[in-house]
């Protein structure tokens, strides 16, 4: 088969003048001997080629064929160029040539005047209109909105990260790529005509504000029209349609399907696994409990044990149905492999007693719990053992897991967890499947518990890992749970049962290990709150850098005086160098009105954030440290409790709250480590009512760090650890205290019931010089540098089958096949 070019873009470069960039990527997936000649009418032109992985998106060609890797041609245009007519790609292969592209020379001239630029979408509601899009400003741009009658329209821009666009533009530096999201408050207009000039370039687009539901439908036809077009070329008219048809209704995409298929091992891979030897060879009893299940079911999961290509099992069922069991003939069958073990009641049972009959035949070294209705991954327990051998100190193994179709085939929904993280566990059980856990461990525990019926599984987990310190999170997945509109995910109200039980274990879970919390259950069933019981009431200083900008640091105090609701707190203002004499008669005034309020002179000259909070962190009294940026604004009364409540936990050193942007979209919610290659805020820009990845954005967890805009510290741990690193006087402080803490032993917690506005950071301003460019660069390096192993290894809290190329935890597909089944 011919290997293909398949061009995907032609743009110029960003800064370098006449000079074209265009992408594309082979059918094969490699360029393997071809060769792409660039003509200019007949003149050859000269051109440097670098490949890149496929990360954002998943390309699939007609035959099948997963394309996850890009080709960038930086092409040199002679200073003539303007003077010819056509530029062509041809694609070389043997003897061959192909005509991959062509592109007139006059279309390239109204390239050369355009402004890379994209307006994403723009929402209206009763008070007013927001658009969001991006621009990349190497020319100086501004930005400007209009409407037809040529009136400016004073919207409010929040600058937004778009990692995403920076990995187009690979030319370009990450402050040249300006997201924005622009709000205005007032009279919609029927079009907002949305300007973006340079000194040299003014493009524009204008964006409908009213429209029909029919006339939505018409835009995003009309949006996927260009992207359309170059798919229609490569895949036909029917692939083209059906992938309009998936955009438009927002239909789930295959995108999982086909990393799973890529994932799955080869006949020799498996059969290798077979024949391993381990030094360390433990039995692990499989534990199911069985209740009238369907016999293609029944046959599917038993299959699933047996076709594991570890060996050193048993699989231990026990048959609740009653005297009049439909499937006691086929295990019978089944008992005839000696590893597979039966007993059977005249009684039925209930899910808790069924299991324990399981378990009570059980004689592995390690328990494993399955469903009787699910099926197993064939390297299972292969994966289990293997990390066993790697560390024999584990006590409990728990792996990802997805959803498989009533015919066992289909697979959706993976979820790709976190390693430990007992803050999560107490708000659902993300743990779930699959779950292996030693005998030691589960004989301490004790068995399951009736009381928790529906929640049985939660409850036990709870118990298990108050025993162990040495839990395994393997991230692949192993374990296919198969979904039916009776489950507790599929129809949730029909096993409301279950959930108040899931409250009702993790309230036990805290009674036995001696925190006093209350446990309510959430909108979204399956997800818990904790809310934190203060049985004391600790000073907690709050520490905030101020330089001018009183009106943001007089929101900031009155949110606290007016929302907040607890007593025990003071105000520790760091003066930085204000030059507005308003601003010394406003602390003069506050501290006069508030005797919490308390303003100390920083003197030296220059924002350094880590050595002016850690000033004010001498000058605080308080057993409890919250730094918070002065254009924050507390939203409920018990935030600053919701932030003591996990931080006066001796495991705890800080914890963070969800904030958010004046739009009410999310600009905090976690920190993950290695995201946009140094570290970035999970779940950016979502709206807030949106729950996240399996809830993430609205559960209480662990992670490796959290924005110090509002982040609580404990004193004696933020003395421990040395406080924030003047080296990085702007930069990346907040993540490598972060780091430091954990390194300590302490856990960082991210609560999204303290919730605050984040007006953005308006005291330093921009990095808009070439000095703070260079400084951001060097802070950027010296925290990449320290931190290497952490970033190489990968965060703990965030599954490495997740892109970092984006914060919405969308899947990598960026995947290494290992070959057809």
């Amino acid at each position: 088969m011919k290997n293909k070019f398949v061009v995907t873009a032609c743009r110029f470069h960003a800064k370098e003048k006449d000079q074209l960039v265009i992408t594309g990527w082979f059918w094969k997936n490699d360029i393997e001997d071809n060769k792409i000649v660039i003509v200019l009418d007949n003149k050859k032109l000269s051109y440097k080629m670098k490949e890149q992985d496929l990360l954002l998106r998943e390309v699939k060609n007609k035959d099948g064929q997963l394309i996850t890797k890009q080709y960038y041609l930086w092409i040199n245009l002679p200073k003539d160029w303007k003077q010819y007519q056509k530029l062509r790609v041809v694609n070389c292969y043997g003897r061959k040539q192909e005509m991959t592209c062509v592109v007139p020379v006059e279309k390239l001239l109204r390239m050369e005047k355009k402004i890379p630029k994209y307006v994403d979408k723009g929402n209206t509601n009763e008070e007013g209109f927001s658009i969001s899009g991006w621009y990349i400003n190497t020319e100086n741009v501004k930005l400007g909105f209009y409407g037809l009658d040529g009136r400016s329209y004073p919207v409010t821009v929040k600058r937004v990260n778009r990692t995403d666009v920076l990995r187009f533009y690979p030319e370009v530096t990450e402050d040249e790529v300006v997201g924005f999201v622009a709000s205005y408050q007032g009279k919609v207009p029927k079009k907002i005509k949305v300007q973006f000039k340079s000194d040299t370039k003014k493009v524009s687009y204008t964006m409908p504000m009213h429209m029909s539901a029919l006339g939505k439908k018409g835009a995003q036809l009309k949006a996927v029209y260009e992207k359309a077009k170059v798919y229609y070329l490569q895949f036909g008219t029917i692939s083209t349609i059906k992938r309009i048809a998936r955009k438009i209704t927002k239909k789930e995409s295959i995108t999982y399907r086909e990393w799973y298929r890529a994932q799955c091992l080869t006949k020799s891979a498996l059969a290798a696994q077979a024949k391993r030897k381990f030094p360390y060879m433990p039995k692990i009893s499989i534990v199911v409990p069985l209740y009238k299940t369907p016999e293609n079911y029944l046959h599917e999961m038993i299959q699933s044990v047996k076709n594991q290509t570890y060996a050193n099992w048993e699989l231990c069922l026990s048959d609740g149905s009653g005297a009049d069991s439909p499937i006691r003939a086929i295990l019978e069958e089944y008992m005839q492999d000696k590893r597979i073990k039966v007993v059977s009641h005249d009684t039925p049972l209930q899910i808790s007693e069924n299991t324990n009959a399981a378990l009570d035949i059980a004689t592995g070294d390690y328990i494993a719990f399955a469903d009787h209705d699910d099926l197993l991954a064939p390297s299972a327990l292969y994966e289990c053992v293997e990390a066993l051998n790697k560390d024999r100190s584990v006590e409990i193994i728990y792996t990802d897991e997805d959803k498989v179709d009533m015919k066992g085939k289909e697979h959706f929904m993976p979820h790709f967890k976190s390693d430990f993280n007992i803050d999560m566990l107490c708000c659902t059980n993300y743990i779930c499947h699959l779950f292996v856990v030693k005998r030691e461990i589960y004989e301490k525990a004790g068995k399951l518990n009736s009381e928790f019926d529906g929640a049985q599984d939660y409850d036990f987990v709870l118990r298990c890992v108050e025993q162990s310190n040495k839990i395994k999170h393997i991230p692949k997945v192993l374990y296919h749970w198969r979904a039916h509109k009776d489950s507790t995910a599929e129809n949730p109200e029909s096993k409301r049962y279950a959930f108040e039980a899931g409250a009702r274990a993790v309230k036990a879970h805290f009674d036995r290990i001696g925190i006093h919390a209350d446990v309510e259950m959430t909108d979204y069933n399956g997800i818990y709150r904790p809310k934190y019981i203060l049985e004391e009431h600790p000073l907690v200083s709050v520490i905030i850098a101020n330089k001018d900008h009183t009106e943001d640091l007089e929101k900031c105090i009155r949110s606290l005086e007016e929302k907040n609701r607890y007593q025990e707190i003071e105000y520790i203002i760091v003066e930085n160098n204000s030059t507005d004499k308003k601003t010394f008669a406003y602390y003069e005034e506050l501290q006069k009105k508030c005797p919490k309020a308390k303003v100390i002179t920083w003197d030296q000259k220059g924002f350094n954030y880590p050595l002016i909070n850690n000033f004010g962190a001498e000058h605080a009294k308080g057993e409890y440290l919250l730094f918070l940026n002065n254009d924050t604004e507390v939203l409920n009364e018990d935030c600053i409790e919701e932030l003591l409540g996990y931080c006066m936990r001796s495991d705890v050193g800080a914890v963070g709250a969800r904030l958010y942007y004046e739009d009410n979209t999310i600009q905090h919610a976690g920190v993950v480590v290695g995201m946009g290659g140094i570290a970035g805020h999970a779940f950016l820009g979502f709206e807030k009512g949106d729950p996240g990845y399996f809830g993430r954005i609205i559960m209480a967890q662990d992670y490796s760090a959290v924005t110090a805009a509002c982040m609580m510290v404990k004193r004696q741990v933020f003395e421990e650890v040395g406080g924030f690193d003047e080296k990085l006087a702007v930069a990346f402080n907040d993540i490598d205290l972060c780091l430091k803490i954990r390194r300590a032993g302490y856990l960082i917690v991210y609560n999204p019931y303290a919730e605050l506005k984040h007006y953005e950071s308006k005291s330093r301003g921009r990095e808009d010089t070439e000095e703070k460019v260079q400084r951001f660069n060097a802070e950027m390096y010296l925290f990449a540098k320290r931190w290497a192993d952490f970033i190489e290894e990968g965060d703990p809290f965030y599954s490495p089958n997740l892109t970092l190329d984006r914060n919405d935890f969308s899947l990598n597909v960026q995947v290494n096949k290992i070959g057809k089944k």
